[in-house]
């Protein structure tokens, strides 16, 4: 009986489910949005029974559109929106409130706070992060703070937090496995890089009780099965990695130096820098990629708040495209941007800004100007991200980017892939499944149950669609640079403390 690996990418926007075989060639793929609330101004929100259902919907509808039964499948592999924020009742799996999600913005008054106090050094230290509202231990403390007895049940020990991974988890488990890897626990602000454990001064410097944690186990490792109710049969659950870790692992780059880029609701560049973790004097995160049988691996990364989403602007905000596949069409209909630079700060700029402050800005606007030149510039506005966090990541790692492979959704666009070659100056690499985050999940899950033998059987998996080779002199690449820092100027700190 041919077997395949079960990859479930819960995204932001939307739950997936892709299955592998054993060549590492997507067979099938289900997919279904979810709802996007937004309460207040800077807030973003989920419904975590909405994200598990939805989840759990498309990994039957998969098996069954492939006819491919659960007793086929060798193991199960999770990746996930990371840093957004669940807790729940570990009695009854209820939430207690809408789950928090990554963007949102409502406890940068905390994070001030924590700066203000002179805690940035040793949160920096021991986490490889910043005190910025993007990750998950302040919005914790904001739902103790703020859910009606919330934090009476936590400090009685009856709430469980959870990243997306673990709520996940506790569910197809029917609530018997707690757990998270080292690359969702790092992005907490409450987990050790070094030790690879929960740290043992900052939970208690967030007012956030121990035992809400999770259990932390290997990216690649058994870590629970999956109840047969909900495939019909019982599954191991064998990877989990965040998105963006699973995405690098997927992407081939398992060698220090080697760097990917996902297009997806956000842009988040990683660079692998070996088994130690790599300090950063630009605003860069240092990060913990995964966790696997070849040891534990670190990363640099830059994350852009708003990438694709801002082509979901454009439809559903502006309604200057009906659709999201139009705006490559719309935007090579004209030359350049016209002079037009859009900094989608909608939430925030992210690296190597981290301005909470900072609010979308467009510029450069004329009589002249069409919808075909905002488009255009929406999409350039993804790539001068990447650029602004590039440069920071060389200087890092005191390494020169030689190419970039791209994976996301938007790395489909040919427009915006070539743009960013012209402007990082170096080729920029797509390859054949562009599903990467799915497959990097698959990976870590079939290493764990012998599926595949090692990483170097994954990498040579890799294979190349399309290299995108710069095209334009470096004077034309430096105006563009100098007119893109212009423009994010205008939109920092424009919301007033």
């Amino acid at each position: 009986m041919e077997q395949y690996i079960l990859a479930l990418d819960q995204g932001t926007t939307s739950s997936r489910a892709i299955l592998f075989d054993a060549r590492g060639v997507l067979v099938e793929v289900a997919q279904q949005e979810f709802t996007q609330l937004y309460p207040q101004p800077g807030w973003v929100e989920h419904r975590p029974d909405e994200i598990f259902d939805t989840q759990a919907r498309v990994a039957a509808r998969c098996l069954r559109q492939a006819g491919v039964s659960a007793a086929e499948v060798a193991a199960v592999g999770i990746t996930n929106q990371r840093e957004t924020t669940i807790v729940w009742d570990a009695a009854s799996g209820a939430p207690v409130c809408n789950a928090i999600v990554w963007q949102d913005r409502r406890t940068a008054p905390l994070c001030d706070a924590l700066r203000a106090e002179g805690w940035e050094p040793l949160i920096k230290d021991r986490t490889g992060l910043l005190a910025d509202p993007y990750f998950s231990g302040p919005k914790i403390r904001w739902i103790l703070d703020n859910v009606p007895g919330a934090r009476e049940r936590a400090e009685a020990g009856e709430l469980r937090f959870g990243t997306v991974d673990t709520w996940l988890i506790w569910n197809f488990t029917r609530g018997r496995v707690h757990v998270t890897d080292p690359s969702n626990a790092a992005r907490t602000l409450l987990f050790n890089i070094h030790t690879c454990d929960w740290d043992d001064q900052l939970p208690a410097l967030m007012d956030i009780p121990p035992s809400m944690l999770p259990e932390i186990v290997a990216s690649s490792q058994v870590s629970g099965y999956m109840d047969a109710g909900f495939l019909g049969h019982r599954v191991p659950i064998a990877g989990m990695a965040g998105d963006q870790q699973a995405a690098t692992f997927g992407n081939g780059c398992l060698v220090p130096g080697m760097v990917k880029n996902t297009y997806g609701t956000g842009c988040f560049l990683l660079m692998h820098t070996g088994d130690r973790p790599c300090r950063s004097a630009g605003n860069l995160l240092t990060t913990i990629g995964w966790q696997g049988p070849s040891g534990t691996a670190y990363a640099l990364e830059g994350s852009v708040f708003v990438a694709g989403a801002v082509v979901q602007w454009l439809r559903d905000g502006l309604g200057i495209i009906g659709s999201a596949d139009e705006v490559e069409a719309l935007a090579a209909s004209v030359p350049d941007s016209g002079g037009v630079y859009l900094v989608p700060a909608f939430t925030g700029l992210g690296a190597p800004h981290w301005d909470p402050y900072a609010r979308g800005t467009l510029v450069g606007l004329t009589r002249g100007t069409t919808r075909a030149h905002i488009a255009r510039a929406a999409l350039e506005a993804i790539a001068f991200q990447t650029m602004d966090i590039m440069e920071c990541m060389e200087i890092d790692a005191g390494m020169s980017l030689h190419a970039l492979r791209v994976d996301g959704g938007a790395s489909a666009n040919n427009m915006l892939m070539q743009f960013q070659a012209d402007l990082l100056g170096v080729p920029v690499e797509r390859p054949v499944v562009t599903e990467t985050t799915a497959l990097g999940a698959a990976g870590l899950a079939g290493l764990a149950v012998g599926f595949w033998e090692n990483d170097a059987e994954l990498a040579a998996r890799w294979q190349l669609d399309r290299r995108f080779e710069p095209g334009v002199d470096s004077g034309r690449r430096e105006e563009a640079r100098h007119q893109w820092r212009r423009a994010v100027e205008r939109a920092r700190h424009w919301v007033e403390a």
